[in-house]
C-alpha cells in the first residue's frame, strides 16, 4: 500500500475534493462540457460520491470526489479509500484542499490494500501524489504498519502458528537492530510463566507455547512496553466453541499483530524510548494435556486462578506477560487483545473500549484517537464488579459470573497483575472489519495502533 503514495508526477490526473456547499463554485471552474457532464451524472458532492470526467482522447481527464456537508467526512475519515477501488491505474493529485490531508493520503493507501498471499498477481494500483504538508515518509510508514497488521490477522492458522508469529517478531527486530529472545514450551515453567504454558501445552509439538521478547532503544530513555495477545487459533479448549464461533479464530492473535505494527512505527520513527514488546503466543487446542475447567493454576505473580472457562484463555497468557512487564516499572505499559465478545456487544466492531486507572492518560489517548481517526472509548474499571470474578477456592476466577459486563470483568482480571503505580492501558480490540467500507476492506484491521502511536510520539518524541 505504501508504494501507492508518491511525491510527484509529471502526468497526474486532477482530483477535486468537493464539499456540498462548494459544489457550484467548483463546477464554475470547469468547462461547460465538464460541468454539464457532472450535472447529468447526478454528482451532488455527497460524501464519497465520485464522477469521472473523460478528456478529449477518452481517457480519465479529472475526477470529482464528494466530501458531503460540513464535517460529514468525520463519520468516515478514510473516505478517500473509496477512490483506488474505482479509478484505473495512473497517477492522481488532489487539486483542492482535503479536510485532513494526512488522513486523506492514508485513506488512499489503505484503499489499495488487498490480502494477496493466496491470489494471483494484482493489477497495478492507482497512485496518489501526497497532498502538500503531508510527510510522505510518515504516511508510508503508517500504511506499512497497517499492512503488516492486516496481513498477519488475515493469514490462516495453518500458516501462522506460534512459531510463525515468533518469526515475525524476529524479522521485525532484525530490521531495526533489536534484541529478540524466546522462551518455549517446558522452559516457560522454568522461567515462571506457568499460565502461558498451561494454555498452550495441548498444541502439537511444532506449535508449542512461547513468550517472545523484543527490546530496542537506549536503556536510559523512557520505558514503553507493549504486550500483545497472540492466540494464533482458539478452539475454546475443552469448553469448545461452536463451529460458527470458531470461523474467525485465526484473528485471535490480532492484539499481537497490532503491537507488532505499533512497535514497527515506533522504531521506524526512531522515537527516543526504550521499547519492549512481549508477545505471549499459543494455540488453545484440545488434547489429553489440555487445561481443564475447575483447575487452579498459579500465575507468575503468585495469584492463583480458578479456571471457570477454558475459552477465557487470552487473559491468562496476558496475566503472566503483564506481570513480567510490570517488574521493571515501565513509564507506559500497553496491552492489546481480542479479548471479549462483550466489547463488541457494547460498542460494536469499530470502537474498541480501553481501560486505565490514569485519568490524564485516558484523556490524552482519547484526544489523539479523535485527531487521527482511530476511535477508542473509555470504559470504567468498576471495582464493585470484582465480585463477579471471585473464586471460592482461589484468589480469582478467569470467567466472570452472571453474564454481565464481560469486557469490564476481563479488564479487572488483568488489572490484578499490574500495580497501580504503573501507567497502564488495556484495549479490548476486534481487529476485524465485518464488511468493506472505504479504506477498510473486510478482514483483518489495525485498531488502536495509530492512536497509541500518536500518543507515544507526542509524549516521548522530544
Amino acid at each position: 500500500m505504501s508504494d501507492s503514495l508518491i511525491e510527484r508526477s509529471d502526468a497526474s490526473i486532477p482530483v477535486h475534493a468537493v464539499a456540498a456547499d462548494d459544489l457550484e463554485s467548483v463546477l464554475a471552474t470547469l468547462s461547460d462540457v465538464e460541468a454539464g457532464w457532472a450535472r447529468a451524472t447526478g454528482f451532488d458532492a455527497a460524501m464519497g460520491a465520485v464522477t469521472i470526467i473523460a478528456d478529449a482522447s477518452g481517457k480519465v481527464g479529472r475526477v470529482l470526489f464528494g466530501l458531503g456537508r460540513q464535517d460529514a467526512w468525520r463519520r468516515s475519515p478514510l473516505v478517500t479509500g473509496k477512490l483506488p477501488a474505482i479509478l484505473p491505474a495512473g497517477d492522481y493529485e488532489f487539486v483542492t484542499d482535503l479536510p485532513d490531508p494526512g488522513l486523506g493520503a492514508l485513506g488512499w493507501a489503505l484503499g489499495n490494500y488487498s490480502f494477496s498471499r493466496y491470489k494471483s498477481a494484482r493489477q497495478p494500483a492507482p497512485r496518489l501524489v501526497v497532498p502538500k504538508g503531508v510527510a510522505i515518509g510518515e504516511a508510508r510508514s503508517l500504511a506499512r504498519a497497517v499492512t503488516l497488521v492486516r496481513d498477519l490477522v488475515n493469514t490462516p492458522a495453518n500458516d501462522l502458528g506460534p512459531a510463525d508469529l515468533a518469526l515475525q517478531v524476529h524479522a521485525l527486530g532484525e530490521r531495526h537492530g533489536a534484541r529478540v529472545t524466546e522462551t518455549v514450551g517446558p522452559a516457560l515453567l522454568a522461567a515462571n510463566l506457568p499460565l502461558i504454558h498451561a494454555v498452550g501445552r495441548a498444541a502439537a509439538e511444532d506449535r508449542q507455547p512461547r513468550l517472545v521478547d523484543l527490546v530496542w532503544g537506549d536503556p536510559d530513555h523512557p520505558k514503553v512496553t507493549l504486550v500483545g495477545k497472540g492466540v494464533t487459533f482458539d478452539t475454546g479448549g475443552l469448553d469448545i466453541k461452536p463451529s460458527s464461533s470458531m470461523l474467525l479464530m485465526k484473528k485471535d492473535m490480532g492484539g499481537a499483530a497490532n503491537t507488532l505494527g505499533l512497535a514497527q512505527l515506533i522504531m521506524e520513527a526512531n522515537v527516543p524510548v526504550r521499547l519492549r514488546l512481549l508477545v505471549p503466543t499459543v494455540e488453545n487446542s484440545i488434547a489429553g494435556g489440555a487445561f481443564r475447567p475447575g483447575d487452579v493454576l498459579r500465575s507468575r505473580a503468585g495469584v492463583t486462578v480458578e479456571i471457570g472457562n477454558t475459552d477465557a484463555e487470552g487473559r491468562l497468557i496476558l496475566a503472566d506477560a503483564l506481570a513480567l512487564a510490570a517488574e521493571e516499572t515501565p513509564d507506559l505499559l500497553v496491552d492489546l487483545a481480542t479479548l471479549t465478545g462483550a466489547a463488541r456487544v457494547a460498542l460494536g466492531p469499530d470502537i474498541p473500549p480501553f481501560y486505565t486507572h490514569d485519568d490524564g492518560l485516558a484523556a490524552d489517548l482519547a484526544r489523539h484517537a479523535e485527531q487521527v481517526g482511530d476511535p477508542l472509548w473509555r470504559l470504567p474499571l468498576w471495582q464493585p464488579y470484582e465480585q463477579m470474578i471471585d473464586s471460592r477456592i482461589a484468589d480469582i476466577n478467569n470467567a466472570g459470573q452472571g453474564g454481565f459486563a464481560g469486557s469490564i470483568t476481563a479488564a479487572l482480571f488483568l488489572a490484578r497483575f499490574v500495580p497501580k503505580t504503573v501507567p497502564w492501558v488495556h484495549a479490548d480490540i476486534y481487529a476485524w472489519n465485518p464488511s468493506s467500507r472505504p479504506g477498510r476492506p473486510e478482514g483483518g484491521e489495525a485498531q488502536a495502533m495509530r492512536a497509541l502511536f500518536a500518543l507515544i510520539a507526542a509524549r516521548y518524541g522530544g
